[in-house]
């Protein structure tokens, strides 16, 4: 991945006790209102201004925690970052949190001061200085956004990070597929692939550096890992009969996917620094689409040994196998959560698709999405956010719209993510600050 020439360096962090806080594992409560003032910076510098300040409010108002005040009914105005905050004036608008930053701007290098302060206790929460260039203006408003949602939330944010999918471009007689990769938020969007071969289940490995998709040449399935910063692409495998969806393991070292010869599906993991395949389930039913547990030690996956397609968990090694989803209908594509407290899957039942979580032992199953269908479920970093993709039910028998959603683990805040063309299969990276 090219780097972004980024220094976030601590300035000071006050930790102070203050009752400013949104509890994100509950039911849906009103968005906290927010007031965010107009930077302090030279007028040559207003564009980077309103660009920081722009991504900052996009963010955190996509999550649906944060609401903003409009400008105008603001009493202070700040001459410099150092003023401090006439709290009463932001008590009388309402406002209960107060973000207020200074660009500068020196050689090559631009300096974004920024606190946050928390309006009902009348105390600052946060404060820090972050230097960047240029190419990094959008990253750091990325950066401040997740910072303020941790300190809020007491939860890892999850704005900085990237997502790859499948576009998909369809005429009355072609259908085209390209893996693309754009910012959590559908900026720097970028096609990776030519379109000359089918493409699908795209993942990201754990460091970020690779990408690993399956693509048909001249109809056989490859599995591919394509390197983010050089842009190179190199086969892991060219297996016989048909492959589905690689995942990476957690440290990076293996992949696990499901292959098929002579009708029947196992699942097998491969060793990417010996090239070592093992098969670790052995059934007469089909299994597919497994995915590791957080730690590594367990593995979901879809499986008709039980008569209908049901979610079973694993030990890494293929041994204890347990049935963990009892309800109607048909489950697939399972997904375990980063933080480990859930299992997101797709749910098939009645002509009609959903998107749900239950926990790993199978208890707590909870609906988040549906429609007509609905699909692929991908963790955001923190866990708290799932996005999946819709394809709305053919106009005239051929033309199908595939679209990109993000939604609240608690069901609430499902919004759509604009890409230039169809989307499908999104995958959702970790946070690039951490990698």
């Amino acid at each position: 991945m090219k780097k972004i020439i980024m220094l976030a360096c601590l300035l000071f962090s006050v930790s102070v006790h203050a009752e400013l806080s949104i509890d994100i594992t509950g039911a849906h409560s009103e968005p906290m209102a927010v007031a965010m003032p107009t930077f302090n910076s030279d007028d040559s510098l207003k564009q980077n201004v309103k660009e920081i300040m722009g991504v900052i409010r996009s963010d955190l108002e996509s999550s649906g925690l944060f609401r903003f005040i409009d400008e105008e009914a603001f009493l202070q105005h700040f001459n410099n970052v150092n003023d401090k905050p006439k709290f009463v004036d932001w008590q009388a608008i309402k406002s209960e949190a107060l973000i207020q930053a200074e660009l500068k701007k020196e050689n090559n290098a631009f300096k974004l001061f920024f606190r946050l302060w928390d309006v009902p206790a009348s105390s600052e929460m946060k404060a820090e200085e972050y230097e960047f260039d240029k190419k990094g203006t959008r990253r750091v408003a990325h950066i401040i956004a997740d910072a303020i949602y941790k300190r809020i939330t007491g939860e890892d944010g999850y704005f900085d990070t990237r997502i790859v999918y499948i576009a998909e471009t369809r005429t009355k007689f072609s259908r085209t597929t390209r893996l693309a990769i754009m910012d959590q938020d559908g900026a720097n969007h970028k096609f990776l692939t030519d379109g000359l071969n089918l493409v699908l289940t795209p993942r990201f490995s754990p460091n970020m550096q690779q990408i690993a998709y399956l693509s048909f040449y001249n109809d056989d399935p490859r599995v591919y890992l394509f390197d983010i910063e050089t842009g190179k692409q190199q086969i892991v495998g060219n297996f016989p009969g048909m492959t589905f969806a690689p995942r990476f393991s957690p440290d990076g070292h293996k992949l696990i996917m499901s292959m098929a010869d002579k009708g029947n599906s196992e699942i097998y993991e491969m060793n990417l620094d010996t090239k070592k395949v093992i098969q670790l389930t052995r059934h007469p039913a089909i299994d597919t689409s497994p995915s590791y547990s957080p730690d590594g030690k367990k593995i979901v996956f879809n499986s008709d040994r039980g008569g209908n397609q049901q979610l079973y968990v694993m030990d890494s090694n293929g041994k204890n196998v347990r049935r963990i989803s009892f309800g109607d209908g048909r489950y697939a594509t399972p997904v375990w959560s980063p933080r480990g407290d859930y299992i997101a899957f797709t749910k098939i039942k009645g002509g009609k698709f959903y998107i749900g979580v239950m926990f790993p032992d199978g208890k707590g199953e909870r609906i988040i999405a549906n429609g007509w269908l609905v699909e692929a479920p991908t963790w955001s970093p923190n866990g708290r956010i799932l996005m999946y993709f819709s394809q709305s039910k053919p106009s005239d028998g051929l033309k199908v719209d595939s679209k990109i959603h993000a939604v609240d683990i608690t069901g609430y805040n499902d919004r759509i993510l604009i890409t230039p063309v169809g989307a499908s299969h999104p995958a959702w990276s970790p946070l690039l600050e951490n990698r």
